[in-house]
Parts: C-alpha cells; structure tokens; sequence
C-alpha cells in the first residue's frame, strides 16, 4: 500500500504540487529574485574587465600584478613545455583524494552523531574543538607524524574538509521536522525505510551546503600544503616563481586556483539543483 512516505519529505514551505499542474500563483510583482537565468559568468567577466583596463591605462604596475595578456602567454609557454598539465594534474589527484576521505568522514559521523545521542556526546565534542583549531597551527604535528610526503598532504586537505561537511549535515538531521518520525513510526518504517525515506531527504539540503564549503575549503588547504616542502603542484610553481619573481606565474597559479574553485562550486551547485529538484526556493 503507498504511503506519504513513498517520496521525499518536503518541508512546509516547499511546493508538493506534482508536476504539470497549472501555476495558480498571482501574476502580480513577485518578492523574489526572479527566473534563473545562467548569470553566473557575469561576475568573474567584469573583474577580469576591470583587471583589463586598470592594465591598460597603467593604474596597475606590471611589476605588482602581471597584465592579463601576459599571463595567458605564460599559460601557453607552460603549458607548450608541459609544465602546467603536470603541475594540475598532481595538484587535482591531492584535492580529489582529501575531498572524498574528508566528505566521507564528515557524512559519517554526522550521521552517527545526528541520530543517536550517545554518537552526538562521543562525536560532537571534539569535532567542536577542531574547528576551532585553525588547519595551519596542525601542520607542524603533522609534518612530525607523517613527514613531507603526500599522506601529510592529502590527510591536511581532509581535515580542512570534513569540519563543514560534519556541521552542515549534522545540522541538517538535527533540522527535521519531528512530525516525520511520528509519522514513520505510524506506519512502522524499519530503520533503513526511515533513514532512506525520511532522514536522507532531510539532510540533503545541509549536506550540499556544506560540500560547498568542502570544496573551498580543499583548494585552500592545497594552497596551504603545496607550499611547505612540495616539489610539484601548482602551489609549488607558484613558490618557484616568488624566488625567482616571476609575477606572471604567481597570477597565473592564483587564476587557476580561482578557475578549478568557481568550476567546483557550479558542478556542486548543478548536482544541488538535480537532486533536490523537489524543493522550492529562492533559488529556483
């Protein structure tokens, strides 16, 4: 027999109406921010405008930051002599590695922590006090532990990230509406239905926003660790060029940080979209 529970529970703010019913909404001024439209290369493309032109006129000293032109000239040396495929790629796999074991832990002891209270007294706590310790005051230990090699690396970039991936999702259990765990017990859910039916749906939303923080959070680690005794990345091209002050590869390093963030945040922001295509909200 179906049940309410058969598909994922929406808040009380989100439009359950089933696809294809008619929009009875007024047709007068809306509150909100309007229709989606793909906006988001607006931002980047006016700063990049403004860094065009203040090199242009002169307003920028070439010796304080590079001309865009120069820097997509360099792109193309390194890229020609393959140095910045090879930097990328290492600098790729690291993040790639400390994202996942960083996402998986989070998600886990948030979910061990968000459905049993003796999980929250064990687990909350000393989540607590590493996020209060800031990431660069544990790289010395770590070092010691672990040395320089890649496991020192890679385990820096998991614990940038599972801090916000932890906090948002267990925030996100914590959120559910009692009413649905009435409700599953009402109609005798088992412990995987109600985690499937009930609990999943409800952390989804905290989830997402914390792996956007995640992802910011594991270029920024990168940056940090490729930076303390790396002999390859792209952190390490860049501590090169300071060296040698080479400018236009310090900005060249910055941009693709920049470029490898905002492209990570929008594949997020797109799987957001697709999975929680049930909710209705501001975002659209």
């Amino acid at each position: 027999m179906s049940t309410v529970l058969d598909r994922p529970v929406v808040a009380a703010h989100q439009d359950p109406a089933p696809a294809g019913r008619p929009d009875v909404r007024p047709a007068g001024k809306r509150l909100g921010p309007g229709r989606r439209r793909q906006l988001a290369w607006v931002g980047p493309s006016a700063l990049l405008l403004l860094w065009t032109v203040s090199s242009a006129t002169g307003l920028l000293d070439p010796r304080i930051l590079s001309e865009p032109w120069t820097v997509v000239a360099t792109a193309g040396e390194l890229i020609a002599d393959g140095r910045l495929q090879e930097n990328l790629a290492i600098s790729a796999q690291r993040a790639g590695l400390g994202l996942f074991f960083g996402i998986l832990v989070g998600a886990v002891l948030a979910l061990l922590s968000g459905l049993s209270r003796v999980g929250e007294a064990l687990i909350d706590g000393p989540v607590q006090i590493k996020r209060a310790i800031p990431g660069l005051a544990l790289i010395p230990l770590l070092i010691l532990w672990f040395g320089i090699d890649e496991t020192m690396k890679v385990l820096t970039i998991t614990l940038g990230v599972f801090v916000p991936v932890y906090l948002q999702t267990h925030a996100g259990l914590r959120g559910i509406d009692l009413r649905f765990v009435e409700l599953a017990q009402t109609v005798g859910l088992s412990r995987a239905g109600f985690i499937r039916k009930v609990v999943l749906p409800g952390a989804l939303p905290g989830f997402f926003l914390g792996l956007r923080f995640a992802v910011t959070g594991a270029w920024v680690s990168l940056v940090v660790v490729e930076q303390i005794n790396a002999t390859s990345g792209i952190g390490y091209m860049m501590e090169l060029a300071r060296t040698y002050g080479q400018t236009n590869i310090i900005v060249l390093g910055l941009a693709v940080y920049g470029i490898l963030g905002l492209l990570s945040d929008g594949i997020v922001r797109f799987i957001e979209r697709k999975a929680l295509s049930w909710q209705r909200t501001l975002a659209g």
